[in-house]
């Protein structure tokens, strides 16, 4: 039996302590990266505009809401209670799921792979757990939840900010007067952000802000008025500044901005405005989303290249996918009579390798570096999408702190309450210390080490813009949000990436990095295997040596 501050194994808990910090290190390095990566993509932030955010963000959402996927990390993936009367091998375990996966992220960070810490941590412990238990000592309905997470949780972000980002370009991007409905619905859009995170923060922890003895629907009430309020206050003071700096930015002359303001409700003499300030802005590049003639002789160029370059590839093609082919354009050239009666029999065949070669085209498609430089927001967008870029920034910072922080205290604080107590506690709350401890180290992960995975996420995987850079992180953060107040300790990485190669599809699939993703994806599939082994290793080695 252990005994409570046992010194015996002080260094124990030393070592772990160290290695929990370098572990958040990594973590900060790696998916934080993945949180602040559109912002700092799209040229929202820069990276130490994003420290600063991360600095403020990331504590506090580890003080507030981290606890509760602390508490899953440490006690629901194994049965902590079996550890009774052998304390000792329940901090070599902990101690062995922190090396594990300390080790597994700093490698994906060195080769700029995004890689989730939850996969990593979850692996680790269920790693040591099957060394100490077998396959009876895991809680495997826990985990099948967390499993199926890893699943979901991307799915679910990408189709969120899918719906945003389309949303978004319907009624507003694509829109005769962007400017115009960017400002309607800028007080919906803040007040929407607002209401989501407050209420999650407000109710998961009630008891931080005095609410404990609110029951649900008061809290929601609350959040509502705090929502209707940033709403109002955003019609009636923000959007004025904003519309005026927007046109300022434009390279407007001060006369022509005083002339402009006259007339909010018609909006006739903005609109003559914008046109002139998208005028002189680089040329008009930007407005190639929204005036499709000006490059229509640049088209009509490229599809001439293109017809030129089919011929040669039919040429080069064996001869029954080339009377495949041609039967394809036999419409407009009469060449439906030249079409042979095998060729005929075969055509349904045909029809299945030609769709078989388009997805496997979709997916090896080399990335079209001149069609993402035509992934432009209108240059007044841009502009309004920001502030609302580095708003969600800043709540998706406070859902990472949330939810990931657990991945780097989870064992420790299994660790830190063995060494206080004396035996396994399995109902102690989650030191507050503690939670700040691994958010420090979160933090200085990603200012010294996080720019590798942010040019991963934010330049290489798929364009991004202000625009598709708030439906991301509004989708991901709501997605991860939701699942920290459930307990269920989802992968930001995941998330993120999905909402990435989502709305990066819907914008055009030539502008997503397939090759890339592929990598993402198989380093996805290896981490719980490679952590695990680690894990295991580790504690097999240990209990031989120690016990």
């Amino acid at each position: 039996m252990l005994q409570a501050e046992d010194s015996s194994v002080l260094w124990l808990v030393v070592l772990g302590f160290i290695i929990a910090f370098v572990l958040a290190f990594g973590i900060g390095a790696n998916d934080v990266a993945n949180s602040f990566g559109t912002s700092v993509g799209s040229k929202v932030l820069t990276l130490f505009q994003a420290c600063v955010i991360a600095s403020i963000f990331e504590l506090g959402g580890a003080i507030l809401i981290g606890s509760k996927v602390s508490d899953t990390v440490r006690k629901g993936i194994i049965d902590i209670n079996g550890f009774q009367g052998s304390e000792e091998l329940a901090m070599v375990g902990a101690f062995s799921a922190l090396t594990g996966t300390s080790v597994w992220l700093l490698i994906a960070t060195f080769f700029a792979l995004p890689v989730s810490g939850t996969h990593s941590i979850v692996g680790a412990t269920i790693g040591y757990g099957v060394v100490a238990f077998g396959g009876s000592g895991i809680t495997w309905p826990t985990f099948g939840k967390i499993a199926a997470s890893w699943i979901i949780s991307p799915l679910l972000s990408g189709l969120m900010s899918s719906l945003i980002f389309i949303l978004i370009n319907k009624f507003i991007l694509t829109s005769s007067n962007p400017l115009f409905r960017g400002l309607l619905a800028l007080p919906f859009l803040f007040a929407a952000t607002i209401f989501i995170n407050l209420f999650s923060i407000f109710y998961s922890s009630s008891e931080v802000f005095g609410m404990e003895n609110l029951k649900w629907f008061e809290i929601l009430a609350i959040c509502i008025g705090c929502a209707i309020l940033i709403g109002i206050l955003t019609a009636v003071f923000l959007n004025p500044w904003l519309k005026k700096r927007i046109l300022y930015e434009g390279s407007l002359p001060v006369s022509h901005l005083s002339a402009s303001f006259k007339k909010n409700t018609s909006f006739n003499t903005t609109d003559q405005v914008e046109v002139t300030s998208m005028k002189k802005i680089e040329g008009s590049v930007h407005n190639q989303v929204f005036q499709d003639e000006t490059y229509q002789d640049e088209e009509t160029d490229e599809k001439a290249v293109s017809v030129k370059f089919n011929e040669e590839e039919v040429n080069s093609l064996k001869k029954d996918d080339k009377i495949d082919l041609i039967a394809d354009s036999e419409t407009d050239n009469g060449l439906r009579k030249k079409r042979s009666e095998s060729a005929a029999s075969r055509s349904r065949s045909g029809s299945v390798r030609s769709r078989t070669r388009s997805v496997i085209e979709d997916i090896m498609m080399p990335v079209d570096e001149t069609a993402r430089s035509k992934i432009q927001d209108d240059p007044h967008s841009a502009r309004l999408f920001k502030y609302l870029q580095i708003l969600t920034a800043s709540f998706g910072a406070f859902a990472h702190g949330g939810n990931d922080v657990s991945n780097a205290i989870g064992p420790v604080i299994s660790l830190w309450l063995i060494y206080q107590n004396g035996e396994v506690v399995s109902k102690a709350s989650t030191p507050i210390w503690i939670l700040i401890y691994g958010g420090v180290g979160i933090i200085l992960g990603l200012c010294i080490w996080g720019q590798k995975v942010i040019k991963t996420i934010g330049e290489n995987l798929s364009p991004i813009t202000p625009s598709s850079g708030f439906a991301i992180e509004i989708g991901s953060a709501l997605t991860v949000l939701l699942a920290s107040n459930l307990g269920i300790p989802v992968s930001t990485t995941h998330c993120k990436v999905g909402s990435v190669v989502f709305v990066g599809r819907v914008r055009a699939k030539e502008v997503v990095d397939w090759s890339l993703f592929g990598n993402i994806v198989l380093s996805w599939v290896v981490t719980m295997p490679i952590t695990g082994g680690i894990s295991a290793a580790l504690f097999a080695i240990l209990r031989e040596i120690l016990y």
